[in-house]
């Protein structure tokens, strides 16, 4: 009919009706799994550069290590030739009496030049396995066996140096309460020698003990 008002009822929701109609898992981000990428990517562009800041560490401690090891060959291959070649004959001697001196009439000195041999040799032989370490600076189980030589050596070495250096003492200044003379005031060629042999012998002792330090920095 004419003239009659058309009612259009509107109804509200409630506040608890539109939460109910909520979603009640909100959609994850267009972007998420980008960000997660890039994130592990900067983790692994601030973890590479201190791996091989670490890994040059140690191969510039290699490259001294094998410095110091031509050096103790070069320090314990001279005391041990300068003890093997010590002797000396006094020029006033009898028919019957010779008055000489050699290395091998003491036991410690013959002792001094057998284990400045070894200490010589066992410094050649493990250059290999230091250049090994210049190349492959992560090998820590080798590294760890050959710190425990090195101080081997450095114990049969400080003994033949500690005992060789009690005899050039006595040598040098004798025993007056057991009336030991001081043999350098006629073997002065022999005193010499075995002085420079032991003083060699000592710094072949400092260089493997250092070796022995950049071994544990190394691991």
């Amino acid at each position: 009919m004419e003239g009659e008002a058309t009612a259009v009822n509107i109804v509200e929701e409630t506040p608890k009706e539109r939460k109910g109609k909520a979603p009640l898992l909100a959609a994850p981000p267009a972007g998420g799994s980008s960000t997660s990428s890039s994130s592990k990517s900067k983790l692994l562009r601030m973890v590479q550069p201190a791996a091989a800041a670490k890994g040059g560490y140690r191969r510039g401690l290699a490259v001294f290590d094998v410095v110091l090891r031509i050096a103790g060959i070069a320090t314990a291959l001279g005391a041990a030739i300068a003890m093997g070649s010590t002797d000396q004959t006094l020029p006033f001697f009898t028919q019957f009496f010779q008055f000489k001196a050699s290395y091998d009439d003491v036991s410690a000195f013959s002792f001094f030049l057998i284990a400045n041999a070894i200490t010589a040799s066992y410094l050649a032989l493990t250059i290999p396995i230091s250049i090994v370490f210049i190349l492959r600076p992560q090998s820590i189980k080798l590294r760890v066996v050959l710190m425990f030589f090195d101080t081997v050596m450095v114990a049969l070495t400080t003994s033949a140096a500690g005992g060789a250096a009690s005899i050039v003492y006595l040598a040098h200044n004798g025993n007056s309460d057991a009336n030991w003379p001081a043999l350098c005031q006629q073997f002065n060629d022999f005193c010499q020698k075995t002085s420079g042999a032991t003083v060699a012998s000592f710094l072949s002792v400092v260089i493997l003990m250092i070796l022995v330090v950049l071994s544990a920095f190394s691991l």
